[in-house]
């Protein structure tokens, strides 16, 4: 699979999005990284867990750092759901 977004894409995001639901598999998210916070990250859902984290997947897997390294992410760490991409 090609990667959705490349470099200098812009992206929007709603930030309330999960002020009533949880994130759902397949969706885009922007999250914070887990060990650098003032990294922000666009990574898809691939999992929910019970414990109240995701595991997030870059669409680029020889690219990417996402859950496969640093595990799953916090809900708190989740900053809203990508609505669209421009190029």
């Amino acid at each position: 699979m090609l990667p959705l977004l490349q470099p200098g894409d812009l992206v929007l995001v709603n930030q309330s999005a999960y002020a009533d639901r949880l994130p759902e598999p397949g969706e885009l998210v922007v999250a914070r990284h887990p060990d650098r916070p003032s990294w922000l990250l666009v990574k898809r859902v691939a999992a929910v867990l019970d414990d109240e984290k995701c595991i997030l997947i870059g669409d680029n897997p020889v690219e990417s750092t996402d859950s496969r390294s640093f595990g799953a992410v916090p809900l708190d760490l989740i900053l809203g759901r990508v609505t669209s991409a421009i190029k």
